[in-house]
């Protein structure tokens, strides 16, 4: 793919998810589902969301903490020291692959750093910008009926907002407090039918901080007791276009899990982020990591997306560059998951390897939704770790960048909400809900990141984020052996068309035709 090409691309992406096709805005899709409302995220974050009261409601009287005293908190020193140990790796690593450009903060850099002194500054605190329900993710530990989540935006507190238009000094980090949806303080005969039940009677007008505090609401459920972990997600530096490359930015992806006893949060693996180069080091973990994966019943959890991959084979940390294009080698093209031309022993997997578990599954009766050739594979390989999500239909390496509710006209377009793989994604969510409410089994399987279940095909349709303008598509070729089975229901709507990317690709998006 060509780099202008690649460019134009991605910013088709980031226009997309900055402006919604009219048709899933007037539906609202997060409804029910997820809380991006400007106003009511304010109240919450004066309150009793603010990230200092949740992680230290002994200091209710002071909760907007800043980060120089949020940091310092017995919590989340670990975390602290967690984040300068990544800097310092990544600043190593990026010296010795590239000496001859210079890294370190400010504009004078070819690598800009993020800089991290604001771990420690009074001037800068975590806002709450978005809480999104993800009982989705139920099949992970069903006790807990899945996560709410708290997500919190590093912003600027001493620079004045001026004009009518001024926007607040927003900073490349996130943290996602990750919430029990049923934690240890809730009552025992909560049930995840009644949590389901309260979100989604949030989903027709509106909410009102009454309707979700009050004694039937969901947020009233919440509270300090059900948090089980931290994540974070920061720009952990950025060069700009030059002579030498395209602009390029990386971001730095942690967890830190909760440990009540001694509240404290710790450094844990990120879920199914393969360690590949220590899995490539070790023969005997690389050959029991072919073995586990290639099992018939792991191979379907993998197309299903409810993969859980056993902690000694993850990462605990994973860095995921931007911009990237639509090829399955763009996506982590580190990774090199399948053994291809001049891969030869540095992939896990041969062609081989794939084809005979596609085989054994065929003959097994295991019908696959997503899994249907090598490229399938490898996709979804790559979809279902951290870094991989945070690559694909993502605004900037981010799926909630939130609303700027400190703006000094604050609504859902002061800056875009969240990615459109988080929008092409509420349907499936909503559909998990409505499914615990109803007493009924849930159907827990999910898509590719860039191209949503055909569950949601009648909401989503002729959207962005499926076979509408914008949308990720595939262009079959002429022949059947030319077409990849994997992708092939990734068209668009009548009077677009699928233009790909590059000469070799048939990966693309959806636009009008002739044009």
């Amino acid at each position: 793919m060509s780099r202008a090409l690649k460019c134009f691309l991605l910013m088709s992406v980031l226009l997309c998810g900055a402006v919604p096709a009219r048709a899933a805005e007037d539906r609202a899709l997060e409804r029910g589902a997820a809380i991006i409302d400007p106003a009511i995220l304010r109240e919450l974050d004066h309150g009793r969301f603010s990230l200092g009261r949740m992680l230290a409601p002994e200091r209710s009287a002071d909760t907007l903490l800043s980060n120089r005293d949020l940091f310092a908190l017995p919590s989340m020193v670990p975390v602290r020291e967690a984040l300068d140990r990544e800097f310092d790796r990544y600043v190593a690593k990026h010296q010795a692959s590239l000496p001859n450009e210079s890294i370190g903060v400010g504009d004078g850099f070819a690598f800009q750093l993020f800089d991290r002194a604001l771990f420690q500054s009074p001037d800068v605190r975590f806002v709450l910008a978005g809480i999104v329900n993800r009982m989705d993710r139920a099949y992970v530990a069903p006790k807990s009926c899945g996560e709410i989540r708290l997500i919190y935006r590093l912003t600027r507190t001493d620079v004045p907002l001026i004009g009518e238009i001024a926007v607040s000094q927003r900073l490349p980090m996130t943290l996602n407090l990750v919430l029990k949806a049923k934690g240890d303080g809730n009552d025992a005969s909560l049930t995840c039918r009644e949590i389901a039940r309260r979100w989604l009677a949030t989903g027709g007008a509106p909410p009102t901080l009454e309707k979700l505090f009050g004694k039937d609401g969901p947020l009233d459920l919440i509270g300090a007791g059900n948090i089980d972990r931290i994540e974070t997600n920061l720009q952990i530096a950025h060069a700009p276009k030059s002579a030498v490359r395209d602009f390029r930015t990386d971001y730095l992806l942690k967890v830190f899990d909760y440990d009540g006893a001694a509240k404290r949060f710790t450094e844990a693996p990120l879920e199914n982020q393969i360690d590949r180069d220590r899995i490539l080091a070790d023969e005997a973990l690389r050959r029991d990591f072919k073995a586990w994966l290639l099992d018939p019943g792991h191979f379907a959890e993998l197309d299903r997306g409810t993969l859980l991959i056993p902690d000694r084979f993850l990462a605990s940390s994973a860095v995921a560059p931007t911009p990237i294009g639509f090829d399955v080698s763009d996506l982590q093209p580190e990774f090199g998951m399948v053994q291809g031309e001049g891969t030869a022993g540095h992939a896990l997997f041969s062609d081989g390897d794939v084809v005979g578990a596609l085989q054994k599954a065929a003959a097994d009766g295991t019908k696959l939704q997503n899994i249907q050739s090598l490229a399938g594979f490898e996709r979804r390989l790559n979809d279902v770790t951290c870094a991989g999500c945070h690559q694909t239909r993502g605004i900037g390496g981010f799926h909630v960048p939130g609303v700027d509710w400190m703006a000094a006209k604050p609504s859902n377009s002061t800056v875009v909400p969240a990615s459109p793989h988080f929008f092409g994604d509420q349907v499936r969510r909503r559909d998990i809900l409505t499914s615990f409410r109803d007493g009924k089994a849930p159907d827990f399987s999910r898509g590719f990141s860039n191209r949503p279940q055909l569950r949601g095909g009648t909401e989503l349709a002729g959207t962005e984020y499926s076979d509408g303008w914008g949308a990720h598509c595939y262009l079959p070729g002429t022949r059947p052996a030319e077409t990849d089975r994997s992708f092939r229901g990734w068209t668009c709507a009548e009077g677009l068309a699928c233009q790909i990317a590059g000469k070799t690709s048939r990966m693309g998006m959806c636009f009008v035709k002739g044009r």
